[in-house]
């Protein structure tokens, strides 16, 4: 995880934090009350880049046109 700064600061200084994420090529946490609510992160032109970290993600794949995560929706039980 990368920085971690509040909302109010993050506020108060947003064209520094950007400029130090374009530059640094680091993420930002931004929190609320100490939980993370979002995060900044710099741009990139490659689009498999965003998809790097999914790679080998997915262990087995049994049956990819059922529905998944049907036991937990409450309604249905």
């Amino acid at each position: 995880m990368g920085e971690a700064v509040s909302k109010s600061s993050f506020k108060e200084r947003a064209l520094e934090y950007l400029r130090e994420v374009e530059i640094t090529g680091k993420e930002l946490i931004i929190t609320d009350r100490g939980k993370p609510v979002l995060k900044l992160v710099p741009y990139t032109q490659d689009p498999t880049a965003a998809l790097g970290a999914l790679r080998g993600s997915v262990v087995r794949y049994d049956d990819p046109t059922e529905p998944v995560g049907q036991e937990d929706w409450e309604s249905l039980r």
